[in-house]
């Protein structure tokens, strides 16, 4: 009975760690034909095209990052200075951003003004995830910008209090790098 117990945790251990393999990465989670579950690029294969590649640019700097954001949230109508940045100006950092406490109204629209200013300078969308009325994300160049709206239930505890009517806009910007990841081949089998 142990033996079969091991068995029913290791295979739930291993559904659980590819799932949420699957929601972080899921551009790096494959299902061969026979179940094989591999993490990582996938392995090429001599009957398959080669599948089309997103677009790659080069790597930003963080003040490149910083620029992108200031450039978005005028392009959206609002003041880089009425907000705060989430990490110290000037610090070779890999995460950067910018948030504001905003009217509830006005910042779904501010929130769609700055996404198509993003979509404009180049960032490519990442769907996977995104709640557009409340959060979207973008990739470019090593960096991960999310853009969202949060609202009171979720404001961090050092800001000041939030009104009813009022949320936060938030630009965060994470530099990732998963490509050099060595991901291990997972086989799960239940039965």
């Amino acid at each position: 009975m142990n033996a079969l117990m091991k068995r029913v945790w290791s295979g739930l251990a291993a559904t659980l760690i590819v799932s949420l393999a699957a929601v972080v990465v899921p551009d790096h989670v494959q299902v061969d034909d026979d179940g094989r579950i591999r993490l990582g690029e996938p392995a090429p294969s001599a009957s398959a095209e080669a599948p089309a590649s997103e677009p790659t640019s080069p790597p930003l700097t963080r003040d490149a990052v910083d620029e992108v954001i200031r450039t978005a949230l005028a392009a959206a109508g609002l003041d880089p200075a009425q907000g705060r940045p989430i990490a110290p100006a000037g610090a070779d950092s890999d995460r950067t951003g910018w948030t504001a406490v905003r009217e509830k109204s006005a910042a779904q629209s501010e929130m769609n003004a700055v996404c198509a200013d993003l979509e404009r300078q180049g960032w490519t969308p990442n769907p996977n995830g995104d709640r557009p009325d409340a959060s979207r994300s973008y990739k470019r160049g090593g960096w991960h910008l999310l853009v969202s709206t949060r609202g009171k239930t979720l404001a961090p505890s050092t800001t000041s209090a939030l009104t009813d009517s009022q949320t936060h806009l938030t630009l965060a910007g994470l530099q990732l790098n998963l490509s050099g990841l060595p991901l291990p081949e997972i086989t799960v089998r239940i039965g």
